[in-house]
């Protein structure tokens, strides 16, 4: 997007319409180079909005005010999770599982009949649900972002569809096939539809999901059908999160169904599928939902960005060192990945962490390279994680205070351009009687271009810490430095021989974290130092 073609919207917002590399994996032309993403579950947030204004509302009907609550400063993309049209038939399955019933009313043990929507994984059409106002209110939808600066992702789903979906009578041949007597012998793992017995969907490390078909990744025809289905949802959006990518990848997907589908085609899935994609829809963002350490492969095979599920759980774990670990993996790799403490899989953060350490996290996961995620009621503390297959969620107090200062945190971030330049992992160093800072995590951002340097100091742990860290910059002697907290009210003044000599000194108490502005200043312009 050029500048005369700007919005104004756009325009002053941090990070609109940055033109940012293709990192080789797909053109992200009009996109921030690192994106902020928010991911809000649509059939939940709908009925929230609903209730709250007292009358059915799509994505048609909502207010100014609640497409501003969505898209706070500093968030570039929203996700609307789950748009597309749920199956009944997929429904039913899950009903008839009294596992699948328990998990909506451990979450919502008030659960009523009208509050059972379906899973948004299970998808019969993609298009958009008619409880949500259909193709014409998301266009809408779109509208409203695109006014603010923000772009928006929708889901695809590789790997299955549901029972009723169109292609189950009209192209059984995307599928994998069994006979009559795979499904005599295992109904758990198979479905007889419309004459023909094809197999439910699954992953190789857990039973088959009970409302879903299994669509062959080997397939020539289906990866021709998905690249006409994945031009057809990126119509429609900026951006499509596509759902366990890793699953259609060759090797995974011979894992898990063996001499069912034959021999491993010459190439993989996802170039084929992404090339094809491509040709028709150059800038639209790829995101992939990807775990077993497969993110590399994922993001040499397309995608822009993928799932940094090592960094969530050693978050969870609260393991500093294990963190920094991750960490040294490189740069190119680093801002490839999404960051994430929850989202609608994921346990609530507020239930794992405390509160304070839940603050220290979002701090890392705000400053670090890569694309960041963040889930509706993550920032107001909410703690329960309804299932998706519910449209309902329970009542929470609001954490007021909590959302107020995650708001501060994004927008700190976005409005001091922190996330710019190069991105260095500095190693603290203690004293043979203290190693407290073993429980520090530290890195720089350090612009090419002479603006403010930032860095972050984040104690991640229950205790006190302190420790010295180089920064190894070459032009700190002969020169005073002003470190400014952007996340509170102390500034400090440091001589910066001793900066480049011993590095810089810190102290911080249990979960304190530190980000921090880096700016050399003249001792004659009285600027402030603690």
């Amino acid at each position: 997007m050029s500048e005369d073609t700007m919005s104004d919207t756009e325009r002053d917002r941090p990070g609109g319409g940055v033109a940012c590399a293709d990192h080789d994996g797909g053109a992200t032309s009009g996109w921030p180079e690192q994106p902020v993403i928010y991911e809000v579950n649509t059939a939940v947030w709908l009925d929230a909005v609903s209730r709250a204004v007292g009358r059915r509302t799509t994505l048609a009907d909502v207010s100014d005010d609640d497409w501003d609550a969505v898209t706070p400063t500093g968030v570039d993309a929203v996700w609307l999770m789950g748009v597309w049209r749920r199956s009944p038939a997929g429904l039913a399955l899950a009903n008839a599982d009294p596992m699948v019933r328990r998990t909506f009313r451990a979450a919502l043990p008030d659960l009523r009949p009208t509050d059972v929507f379906g899973s948004p994984y299970c998808v019969r059409q993609y298009v958009v649900d008619d409880a949500f106002g259909g193709p014409d209110a998301l266009a809408v939808a779109r509208k409203a972002l695109a006014e603010r600066g923000v772009r928006l992702i929708l889901d695809y789903v590789p790997n299955h569809v549901a029972p009723d979906h169109p292609w189950v009578t009209e192209r059984p041949e995307l599928f994998i096939r069994g006979e009559p007597r795979d499904l005599w012998a295992d109904a758990t793992a198979w479905l007889d539809l419309s004459g023909h017995v094809l197999a439910r969907g699954r992953d190789p490390h857990f039973p088959a999901w009970t409302d879903v078909v299994q669509l062959d990744a080997f397939s020539p025809a289906l990866r021709t059908a998905t690249a006409a289905t994945l031009s057809e949802i990126a119509d429609q959006c900026d951006g499509i999160r596509c759902d366990m990518a890793m699953l259609v990848t060759n090797t995974v997907f011979a894992a898990t169904w063996g001499d069912r589908v034959g021999p491993e085609p010459a190439g993989e899935f996802w170039p084929e599928v992404i090339g094809r994609l491509r040709e028709r829809h150059p800038e639209t963002v790829l995101l992939a939902e990807a775990y077993w350490d497969l993110e590399p492969s994922l993001q040499q095979q397309g995608f822009s960005f993928c799932y940094d599920k090592r960094l969530h759980d050693h978050i969870v774990e609260q393991d500093p060192a294990a963190i920094r670990e991750h960490l040294r993996a490189g740069r190119n790799h680093q801002s490839r990945l999404v960051r994430y403490l929850e989202d609608h899989d994921e346990p609530r953060i507020a239930g794992q962490l405390d509160p304070a350490a839940e603050v220290a996290a979002a701090v890392a996961i705000a400053t670090l390279p890569g694309a960041t995620l963040w889930h509706e009621g993550q920032f107001e503390g909410r703690k329960v994680r309804p299932s998706v297959f519910v449209s309902r969620r329970p009542d929470e107090p609001p954490d007021r205070g909590l959302a107020a200062w995650h708001a501060r945190l994004l927008a700190t971030v976005a409005n001091h351009r922190v996330r710019r330049g190069a991105w260095q992992l500095l190693e603290p160093a203690g004293w043979p009687d203290n190693q407290s800072c073993r429980n520090l995590m530290a890195w720089c951002w350090l612009p090419a271009d002479g603006e403010t340097r930032h860095l972050v100091v984040i104690n991640f742990s229950a205790q006190p810490a302190q420790a010295r860290i180089p920064l190894g910059w070459p032009d700190l002697p002969g020169r005073r430095w002003r470190l400014t907290n952007l996340l509170g009210d102390d500034v400090f003044g440091r001589d910066g021989d001793d900066l480049a000599g011993s590095g810089l000194y810190v102290c911080l108490g249990p979960w304190q974290a530190h980000l921090l502005s880096v700016e050399s200043f003249d001792e004659d312009r009285g600027l402030l130092m603690r």
